[in-house]
């Protein structure tokens, strides 16, 4: 259990938490301000990475991930001294990966130019919706026209390039869902994440549900074949689902992603940034302030964290069941049992085998399509004493 870890491998997250507008459907820690002092960004990053590489030093790391917010609004020079000071702090795997969150609307080619001269080897790009009116309704700044340029900006300097869409959006239908898709197909380069819309609370599109201001959306059976449609449309194309909404020829699976879904270590490192860090043997959760502001501060006083607390044998577990079962190839068992303190409970295992919601595969638990379309009560089945 000491370097249970290891299974997962370990990567870096760094969240830049800011955008040009607020999306409606989004829940993540962005916020629009109108002027940002990048040079002070830039030194509160670097100290963090610095106090973490004492803490962790000498892993091999496997992956960077810049999300955000919109990563594309940040200067290529601030990139290029973040990136350099990680590959001075750790050793590198051979094949490192380096991704970077864009949205079309900050693209250009000189500043793609500079991010790829920096070190970054793939492109993540919210697109969203191929269609002018969706995009409006997502409050989205780009056209259809300019998220085509910004993706054939990306392939000039990027070998790997993904992009997102969401799907079961207001007065969508599954003939429109379908065309959409099909173009989007055409269009990937080796990866696609494709989420359902899920109204969060606290939104801008929650609030307007609450209020009954949101009509359209489709009813739960259209949602449920748009989902197997995305699926039998993305393997027919060769990108199978690896994960619940992401889609990947094989070898083009986000590498990043993976330390999560594999239950590895991450350093989060920006306001509101989430990790988990094992340490002598034991793993914490890390959760950094939010408010861009305030995380500034506390940097500066040496208290980036707002928490950082041990994860028990038996919520390691679970974390690892959560993550495991979202993934095509599920969590090994042996695993599983060596994390918790109690085994699964057999009977509620061949309850869910018999309602082909999940199967066991060479010592592996996995679930099915069928179990996939309902993966919250199948984990919440599994997690219930």
């Amino acid at each position: 259990m000491t370097e249970d870890w290891r299974a997962g491998g370990f990567g870096i997250y760094l969240h830049w938490p800011f955008c040009a507008a607020k999306c409606p459907y989004c829940d993540f820690n962005s916020h629009v301000r109108t002027e940002i002092d990048q040079s002070r960004w830039l030194r509160a990053y670097l100290a963090e990475i610095e106090r973490y590489a004492a803490l962790v030093p000498r892993r091999v790391l496997n992956s960077v991930f810049l999300g955000g917010g919109t990563p594309s609004l940040m200067a290529p020079e601030i990139v290029e001294a973040i990136l350099c000071r990680i590959r001075a702090l750790w050793p590198l795997a051979n094949d490192l990966e380096i991704t970077l969150e864009a949205n079309p609307g900050s693209v250009e080619a000189r500043r793609f130019a500079g991010y790829a001269q920096a070190g970054v080897n793939r492109v993540s790009m919210g697109i969203q919706a191929l269609n002018e009116t969706d995009l409006k309704r997502l409050g989205r700044l780009h056209t259809v026209a300019e998220a085509y340029q910004a993706y054939d900006i990306a392939k000039e300097y990027f070998d790997r390039v993904s992009f997102d869409l969401i799907y079961a959006r207001q007065y969508q239908t599954l003939d429109a869902w379908r065309t959409e898709l099909r173009g989007a197909l055409e269009l990937a380069v080796d990866h696609l994440s494709l989420y359902q819309l899920t109204i969060e609370p606290g939104t801008a599109f929650g609030d307007r549900a609450e209020r009954g201001k949101l009509p359209g959306l489709p009813d739960e059976d259209t949602a449920a074949d748009m989902y197997e449609m995305t699926q039998e449309l993305c393997s027919k194309a060769g990108l199978n689902a690896y994960e619940v909404s992401n889609h990947a020829k094989t070898g083009s699976e986000s590498r990043h992603n993976l330390i999560y879904w594999s239950y590895g270590d991450y350093i989060g490192i920006g306001p509101g940034a989430h990790g988990r860090v094992t340490l002598n043997g034991q793993r914490y959760a890390t959760e950094a302030w939010s408010n861009p502001e305030r995380w500034l501060t506390m940097v500066d006083q040496g208290k980036p964290e707002k928490s950082c607390v041990p994860v028990s044998s038996k919520d390691q577990a679970g974390e690892y069941l959560m993550m495991g079962l979202r993934v095509r190839e599920g969590l090994d068992l042996a695993r599983f049992e060596a994390l918790s303190p109690t085994p699964l409970d057999h009977e509620k295992v061949s309850h869910l085998q018999d309602l082909n919601m999940v199967e066991l595969v060479q010592g592996r638990l996995r679930t099915t399509t069928k179990g996939r379309m309902i993966l919250n009560t199948v984990i919440k089945e599994l997690l219930t004493d």
